[in-house]
């Protein structure tokens, strides 16, 4: 499934050992932010730089809580839904691949995932506009 994203500005800390190192990642980030209630939590992937982020709130001062700021960019995007992600953290490559069988893969912009509750992660992988109007395997 195509779908259109905004972009989203972001807090956030890369991980020195890429994807493998996200959960170390993500728990230096949650630790600096005063409170985990209603944050939107996002891992991107660029050239073999993995980065776990949290969406910017207009209270959040990122330089006094030593965290970078990016923006996440929108566009177009392939989209798949991983259940119980985390009992099955190892298929997510494996999902990415996949993606970038079914479309052609926009490399300027990263792999997406989006962790929308603690059962449910979004995958997105940005796709080129050659891919807009197409199905998949059309």
């Amino acid at each position: 499934m195509l779908v259109t994203l905004d972009d989203v500005r972001v807090m956030f800390l890369v991980s020195p050992s890429g994807p493998q190192g996200a959960g170390e990642a993500f728990d230096r980030l949650e630790a600096r932010l005063p409170s985990l209630k209603v944050r939107k939590f996002y891992g991107t992937m660029l050239n073999d730089e993995y980065r776990a982020c949290v969406a910017l709130e207009t209270q959040d001062a990122p330089a006094a809580i030593g965290l970078d700021t990016c923006i996440i960019p929108g566009g177009v995007y392939a989209r798949r839904k991983l259940e119980r992600w985390l009992e099955r953290l190892p298929e997510i490559g494996r999902i990415f691949g996949e993606l970038a069988a079914e479309y052609p893969r926009d490399p300027a912009r990263p792999n997406i995932e989006f962790y929308r509750s603690q059962k449910e992660l979004l995958l997105f992988m940005a796709v080129t506009s050659r891919a807009e109007g197409r199905t998949p395997g059309g």
